[in-house]
């Protein structure tokens, strides 16, 4: 049978009681006020310590505090915690700033193998270290230590985050220029019975290489009702090689001219190029908006273009600023709509899927439109 405290019975009211209720059952209320409003109800009603104990799965001298003070001062004073003056931090702030000039450097600057830190190679670096460099509270320094001075910070020596470093110096000229012919287009859309001079026709070009011939080694199961709600695939497939889109957009009309090769060299531009040349009127312009491939500005590339005189105009997108060629809308739409989790037995199906995936498109050709004017305000 348990002892019966010594200890005053706890005196309490009908609005004392409702109000320890509400605590004991808030999910807003900090834990420890929950708990001790649960320990001071059982105690008011007569339950032995032990009983507390073994219902609220605390320890007897977290019980004792919390009733001896709701004794001497009252049930908030039991809820609450005694004010104490806090000590002065173990670590110092010249420790902490030792640590973060750690962390804002790499483990292969210190002789490890590793590229970024953890914070347990951290942490043990600081053991090793800091007491040498005169900083004896780091002597012991945990994991969570570390963590905790980082965290103030921040810093997350432990993640990448990746950066694209502009190296165009004329990145801003050259977007300024292909918006500005993205206006005209668009001028040009919106009145297309004005014509000054010779008509300009403006085509963006790109490729996309690598779209993967893959075969699957096992029939695809199709969905069953009440079953399968999905189509089944094995997992093992077969890899028949690779295959490159050049593809050129007709900024007024959608209209795509593509063609399929297994490899993007300025013979298969050059190709595209005698293409677009034969499918638009001879007494007009061809304006392209292209990247800076090798094909695109090779020896081969401006021989043929020499033959050509007056009916091609580049327009350079600026490096890395592929996300300026109006196609890639077009790449995109590809690769969300007719080769997602495309399943081929050989190249020349793959091939053969994509022209007609083309074909489907310019059945009901779109017209792609620039819409964000203000970048030319940077």
């Amino acid at each position: 049978m348990p002892r019966i405290s010594q200890r005053p019975t706890l005196q309490l009211n009908k609005q004392q009681r409702q109000y320890l209720q509400k605590i004991s059952q808030s999910r807003t209320a900090p834990f420890r006020e929950v708990q001790r409003a649960n320990i001071l109800l059982k105690y008011a009603d007569k339950t032995s310590i032990t009983n507390i104990c073994r219902e609220l799965k605390v320890i007897r001298s977290t019980i004792y505090k919390c009733i001896d003070k709701a004794l001497a001062a009252g049930i908030e004073t039991g809820l609450k915690d005694k004010f104490h003056k806090p000590k002065e931090p173990v670590i110092t702030k010249e420790a902490k700033a030792w640590v973060v000039n750690l962390a804002c450097t790499k483990p292969k600057d210190h002789g490890y193998a590793a590229e970024l830190w953890t914070f347990s190679s951290l942490a043990k670096h600081t053991r090793n270290h800091a007491p040498k460099a005169g900083h004896d509270c780091l002597k012991k320094a945990a994991k969570a230590t570390i963590h905790r001075i980082l965290k103030s910070q921040p810093l997350q020596p432990h993640k990448i985050r990746y950066y694209l470093e502009r190296r165009d110096n004329e990145f801003e000229k050259k977007m300024c220029n292909v918006l500005m012919v993205y206006q005209e287009v668009n001028a040009q859309n919106n009145n297309p019975n004005e014509e000054k001079g010779n008509k300009i026709i403006t085509v963006s070009v790109d490729e996309k290489p690598g779209i993967q011939a893959i075969k699957n080694i096992a029939p695809d199961l199709p969905p069953e009702p009440g079953s399968h709600a999905q189509i089944r695939r094995d997992y093992e497939y077969k890899r028949l090689g690779t295959l490159s889109v050049l593809a050129g957009l007709d900024l007024h009309t959608g209209y795509i001219l593509a063609q399929v090769h297994e490899r993007h060299r300025s013979r298969e531009f050059i190709s595209l190029l005698e293409e677009l040349d034969a499918y638009y009127p001879k007494d007009c312009q061809i304006r392209i908006i292209l990247d800076n491939h090798s094909s695109h500005i090779s020896k081969e590339t401006m021989a043929y273009l020499k033959t050509r005189p007056n009916r091609f105009i580049y327009v350079h997108t600026p490096k890395h600023g592929s996300w300026l060629n109006l196609i890639e809308t077009l790449f995109s739409k590809m690769s969300r709509t007719f080769l997602k989790h495309i399943r081929v037995q050989t190249k020349k199906e793959l091939k053969e899927r994509i022209i007609k995936g083309i074909e489907e498109i310019n059945a009901e050709p779109v017209v792609h439109r620039w819409g964000k004017f203000d970048l030319l305000e940077v």
